[in-house]
């Protein structure tokens, strides 16, 4: 399976970097592209750090959640293979997406690689999952995710359940994650379903 995970500037980086190690571990083709916004964002929310370069947390945030044959694609960078529908990809997941990625995606532009493929994906009717993160959602973000699932998007906004009695937040991301992996199908549990076992208590 090749996948492209995109990153982009809405709060959210955690997700993405359990998506990615599910990836990994199913043996995926990942390649990762990240906005500018997206590296400060995993910066702040990964690694802790504001101040942290952005390549260089993008690069740390590979190599501690992602396999070795993990590859990073420049946000400009058009010769990579999702970017034409003649290169197939089986997915892509921009996790988190703004609304700002939201809105151009459905207006059909493409600042940056992320917008281009999430475009291809849609035009050759392959798998697109986004994951927006926003609260309060206004009127145009939910005229725009409807826009997206109508054109054949996978809109899994990053809603962690409570009903599987979450421990951690690490329990919370993996809800969110699971969700993206179950879309993909790929064979893989991260959180508890319901009706597997006893509800725990509290």
């Amino acid at each position: 399976m090749r996948v492209l995970l995109g990153i982009t500037g809405a709060s959210g980086a955690p997700y993405a970097a359990r998506i990615l190690r599910a990836l990994s571990d199913a043996g995926a083709d990942v390649g990762v592209c990240a906005s500018a916004a997206g590296r400060q964002v995993i910066a702040l929310e990964v690694h802790g750090d504001r101040g942290m370069d952005p390549s260089d947390a993008l690069e740390r945030f590979v190599a501690d959640h992602g396999g070795p044959d993990v590859r990073i694609w420049a946000e400009k960078d058009y010769t990579a293979p999702y970017a034409s529908g003649s290169s197939r990809t089986d997915a892509v997941v921009i996790c988190p997406c703004s609304m700002a990625s939201v809105g151009t995606i459905v207006g059909g532009a493409e600042a940056n690689l992320i917008h281009r493929a999430a475009g291809v994906q849609l035009k050759e009717r392959r798998k697109l999952v986004v994951v927006p993160r926003e609260t309060p959602l206004s009127s145009i973000h939910l005229e725009n995710l409807l826009k997206l699932r109508n054109a054949g998007a996978d809109v899994i906004p990053a809603m962690p359940a409570f009903y599987h009695l979450p421990q951690s937040i690490d329990d919370m991301i993996d809800f969110v994650a699971g969700r993206v992996i179950d879309s993909l199908g790929v064979d893989m549990t991260l959180h508890e379903r319901w009706g597997d076992s006893e509800v725990r208590s509290p």
